[in-house]
C-alpha cells in the first residue's frame, strides 16, 4: 500500500479522538502535508496550541460546524492561507452521538445530531468547493485521488441499514439515522462534484476507543492509532472507481 501524499488537508473536530489522531498521523508522515488545517471550537485550547507550536505547517482554525457563518469564515481563512493554491483534502470528521432509544428520542436530539452529522458536512462541502475545485484544476494528470481533490465524510457502520450493527448494545436512533443520511449525502456529492474532479467517500473508522466510542459502556476493539493508520492507507489508494463508496478503515466495502 502507498503512503498518502497530499499538499493541503483540513480536518474538522480535531480537538480529540479520531480527529486529533488524524492530525497527529498526518504531521508524522515521511512527506507531511505542506498545510494541515485542524478545526476546533476552542483554538486557544492547550492541546491545540502545544501541537501548533511544534509544527509550523499546522494551522488551528476556529470552527463551529453547526454555524453557517463560522463555516464561511473558516473557508475564507483557509483560502487566504493557501494563497490561491486550493485545498486537496477535506475530512468531515466532527460528529456527535447519543445513546437514546426509540422511546426516548426527541425532536431536539434528532435536530442536533442531524445538524452536526449530516447538515454540517453538506455546508462544509459547499463552502470549500471553490478551494477543492482549484486544487483539482491545479493537479497534473487525469482521474481522481485524495492527493488531487477529495471530500471524506466520517460515517459509521451504525448507519448501515443492512447491518444494524450493535443494535442490542445501543439503539442510538438519531445517530444511526444521521449517518445513513450522511451516506446518501456522500453519494450525492460524488455525483454532483464528479465533473470537477473531486472524489467523495464515506469512511467507517471502526469501533474506536474514544469518548464517543466508549459511550455505550463497552470497550471498543480498535485504538485511535490503528484506526487512523488504516484509514490513511485506504485514502492513499483511492481512485475514481471508489468515488461514492462506503468503506471501512481497512478498505472493505460496507453495506448500505
Amino acid at each position: 500500500m502507498g503512503e498518502l501524499r497530499v499538499r493541503s488537508v483540513l480536518v474538522t473536530g480535531a480537538n480529540r479522538g479520531i480527529g486529533l489522531g488524524l492530525v497527529q498521523h498526518l504531521l508524522a508522515l515521511p512527506n507531511p502535508p505542506e498545510w494541515v488545517f485542524a478545526t476546533c471550537r476552542d483554538p486557544k485550547g492547550q492541546r491545540a496550541q502545544k501541537l501548533a507550536s511544534k509544527h509550523p505547517n499546522l494551522v488551528i482554525v476556529p470552527l463551529e460546524v453547526t454555524d453557517p457563518a463560522s463555516i464561511k469564515a473558516a473557508a475564507a481563512s483557509v483560502g487566504e492561507r493557501l494563497k490561491g493554491s486550493g485545498l486537496n483534502l477535506l475530512i468531515n470528521n466532527a460528529g456527535i452521538a447519543k445513546t437514546n432509544s426509540l422511546d426516548t428520542e426527541t425532536l431536539d436530539n434528532m435536530s442536533q445530531l442531524f445538524t452536526t452529522n449530516t447538515i454540517a458536512p453538506l455546508l462544509l462541502g459547499q463552502a470549500f468547493l471553490p478551494l477543492l475545485k482549484k486544487a483539482a484544476q491545479g493537479s497534473p494528470g487525469s482521474g481522481m485521488s485524495c492527493s488531487k481533490a477529495a471530500i471524506v465524510n466520517m460515517s459509521s457502520i451504525g448507519g448501515s441499514i443492512k447491518e444494524m450493527y450493535l443494535w442490542e448494545a445501543a439503539h442510538c436512533v438519531a445517530y444511526r439515522c444521521s449517518k445513513a443520511a450522511l451516506n446518501m449525502l456522500t453519494r450525492c456529492q460524488s455525483m454532483g462534484y464528479r465533473e470537477h474532479g473531486i472524489l467523495c467517500v464515506a469512511l467507517h473508522p471502526g469501533w474506536v476507543q474514544t469518548d464517543m466510542g466508549n459511550a455505550a459502556g463497552y470497550t471498543p476493539p480498535l485504538t485511535v492509532d490503528a484506526s487512523v493508520g488504516g484509514m490513511l492507507k485506504v485514502l492513499s489508494n483511492l481512485s475514481e472507481k471508489d468515488s461514492g463508496a462506503f468503506l471501512d478503515w481497512e478498505g472493505n466495502v460496507v453495506a448500505w
